[in-house]
């Protein structure tokens, strides 16, 4: 991953801050975009703390808004001169509802951003990565994505869209040398997946945690290194074959029928 020039949305903290942190590592070049500059500079620094010298531009932009993602992939090109990977990650849950009770609102602003904001992105980068003959790019789709999830019809068809997209991208871009997968992950521990247990116990979410870890076989919840593991074998050159999937990290709970 030396030098390869890698594009996180979403690059702020939980499953995006990871993958930057291990990429760091591998000495990649980084373009970190997020909608929250503050939160945004602290993640420079510590990464910066891993890896003094690594080249890194920070873009804020929502990535619900097509010209503010044409921008960030713009401003990369005019830096780096190229896109070698793309971690098309950011997203959020949304609220918690039946379907017929669900916030409609709400509703299109988890599409705007979960699948128009991938959407975007794919749109941009990858014509960059047809003149190169050469890129990679991982979408994060959730179990969400390949299963139904009570109360949260927005983010499972958000991302189920997400899953199917990603197939699409990879039939009709793998001739350009381009190789598009997705991620499904589980409960992972990160900010989003500890707002989702407030959501379900106000009073206790660890309780609301500790009691959903026990459905797993695994018998806990993921860490997102372990995710940034997987994506940046799927952003690296080692991988030279794998396109069109939707992976779960999930502790094998996806492969269940009802509960344990």
């Amino acid at each position: 991953m030396k030098d390869k020039v890698i594009i996180i949305t979403g690059a702020a903290m939980g499953l995006g801050l990871a993958t930057a942190e291990y990429l760091a590592k591998k000495r990649a070049k980084l373009v970190l975009v997020d909608y929250n500059g503050e939160v945004l500079e602290g993640a420079v620094k510590k990464l910066k703390g891993i890896n003094a010298d690594i080249e890194i531009l920070t873009i804020e932009a929502d990535v619900s808004n097509e010209e503010a993602v044409k921008n960030y992939v713009d401003q990369t090109v005019e830096t780096f001169g190229r896109i070698d990977g793309f971690y098309n990650n950011a997203g959020i849950e949304g609220k918690q509802a039946p379907l017929t009770e669900y916030d409609q609102e709400m509703f299109k602003k988890v599409i705007d951003i979960n699948l128009m904001g991938v959407y975007y992105g794919l749109r941009y980068v990858i014509p960059v990565m047809q003149k190169q003959n050469y890129g990679k790019i991982v979408n994060v789709a959730s179990v969400g994505g390949i299963r139904g999830v009570a109360n949260q019809t927005a983010y499972v068809a958000s991302k189920h869209a997400v899953s199917g997209m990603t197939k699409n991208a990879a039939l009709e871009y793998g001739r350009d040398g381009i190789l598009t997968n997705a991620i499904a992950p589980g409960a992972i521990l990160t900010p989003m997946v500890a707002e989702a247990f407030k959501q379900v116990n106000p009073e206790d979410p660890k309780a609301a945690e500790a009691e959903y870890a026990q459905r797993n076989p695994t018998k806990r919840l993921g860490l997102p290194k372990e995710v940034a593991t997987v994506v940046s074998f799927l952003l690296s050159e080692e991988n030279g074959y794998v396109s069109g999937q939707t992976i779960a990290i999930d502790g094998g709970e996806s492969n269940m029928y009802g509960n344990p």
